[in-house]
């Protein structure tokens, strides 16, 4: 085991940060060989891996070795407290959109009815699943327009024991999206694709390479693009008194606020994350 541990971090050396090596080892060792980190503490180190764990950690490595997401190397991730199943179908859920959960858990869950929850765009069903475990009683739609990621969602949703109804649609066409979502909601919920192609420069190898374009980006000619099919697919869902949810890009905060407003919604705050960036509107229609 203290030659395998020594192997990762030798040949990660120059290309990850001390502190993130550690941390590559934490979780290779214990998505790989099963081995939780107190066990390491506790002397597992002496432990000897067999042939197949060590050639999974060398396969692990060498991923890693190419700037491939260490959810994607190990096939998952946390999100809420709750384990998710990702690959390079879905984005890897962020610390923000956990903020938006936790707003969205914290506004409804007290003393309220049992809500109506409609997910626009929900990737790996992170948001939907945890909205469907926190919020007792309510009833949850997920959208997407891809069958492979609502199948990896569903997956999420199963291992998760989450009851979560998905549905296929394109939200960049609301008519469509309208007929093909049943009913209205309480609560509208999206983090759909907001970052700018010119904001490409500024980011790390890893997502560029491995993480989905089509949910990251928009063109800077239209970047709010997404925002103006939700507000008018939301308009047309949302009941009396229902609240629309939303991630976005800090950047772009103010003219998203404006263009809901545009679109007839009122109430409209931004809310900044703990980072102090303006990161999530809420508003009603």
């Amino acid at each position: 085991m203290t030659e395998t541990i020594g192997f990762i971090k030798k040949s990660l050396e120059g290309m990850y940060t001390e502190t993130e090596t550690q941390c590559f080892v934490r979780m290779i060792m214990e998505g790989v060989c099963g081995l939780r980190p107190y066990q390491l503490l506790m002397g597992a180190k002496g432990k000897e891996l067999s042939v197949i764990e060590k050639q999974a950690v060398g396969r692990a490595v060498e991923r890693l070795r190419q700037w491939e997401p260490v959810q994607y190397v190990l096939g998952r991730t946390s999100f809420y407290g709750l384990p998710f199943m990702v690959d390079r179908r879905v984005l890897i859920p962020r610390p923000e959109t956990e903020e938006l959960v936790a707003l969205i858990a914290g506004d409804h869950s007290s003393g309220r009815e049992p809500a109506r929850v409609l997910d626009i765009g929900t990737g790996s069903g992170c948001i939907a699943v945890a909205l469907a475990l926190n919020l007792p009683g309510s009833e949850v739609v997920a959208a997407d327009l891809y069958d492979d990621v609502l199948s990896l969602a569903g997956e999420n949703a199963v291992m998760n024991n989450a009851v979560v109804s998905f549905v296929r649609t394109d939200i960049l066409s609301p008519a469509r999206a309208v007929s093909d979502i049943e009913g209205t909601f309480d609560i509208i919920v999206s983090n759909p694709p907001y970052v700018m192609e010119s904001e490409k420069a500024d980011m790390e190898r890893n997502v560029l390479l491995y993480e989905p374009p089509q949910a990251l980006f928009v063109p800077d000619s239209d970047p709010l693009t997404f925002y103006h099919a939700i507000a008018s697919l939301s308009a047309a869902k949302l009941r009396e008194g229902g609240t629309l949810y939303l991630e976005v890009n800090s950047l772009l905060a103010k003219e998203t606020a404006a263009a809901l407003a545009a679109h007839g919604y009122a109430k409209i705050k931004i809310i900044q994350d703990l980072s102090g960036k303006d990161r999530i509107i809420k508003a009603m229609i």
